[in-house]
């Protein structure tokens, strides 16, 4: 089993920045990847970006540009850093773990972007 938690959510005024944490913990050993996904009130969940046990990282386009992924080995820990935020990037952002055919959650942490 893999344990994932997210943190670092919180309220941010348009055109700020953030940094959300994401630590596995557990049975860590030969995750594949880890993921970056957010979820709006009244959406569907949206993939921001994952990053391979190989260090490959791949954005795709909700927040291309304004956003980077990267990890600290030492710490099991995956981050997203935000910039340039806006009203619409309000939601609850979610981590994962894949580990061969099993996805962990983690259960969110809350983004809120005041205009």
């Amino acid at each position: 089993q893999v344990q994932v938690e997210e943190s670092g959510g919180g309220l941010v005024q348009a055109g700020g920045s953030l940094r959300l944490f994401c630590e596995a913990s557990g049975s860590i050993f030969s995750i594949i990847s880890m993921s970056w996904y957010r979820q709006a009130p009244g959406k569907q969940r949206e993939l921001i970006g994952t990053i391979t046990s190989d260090g490959t990282i791949n954005y795709k386009d909700v927040m291309k540009g304004r956003s980077i992924i990267f990890r600290e080995n030492a710490k099991n820990t995956v981050y997203l850093q935000m910039n340039n935020l806006r009203p619409d990037d309000t939601a609850v952002y979610y981590c994962n773990a894949r580990k061969f055919q099993s996805v962990y959650w983690g259960k969110g942490t809350l983004v809120t972007v005041s205009s």
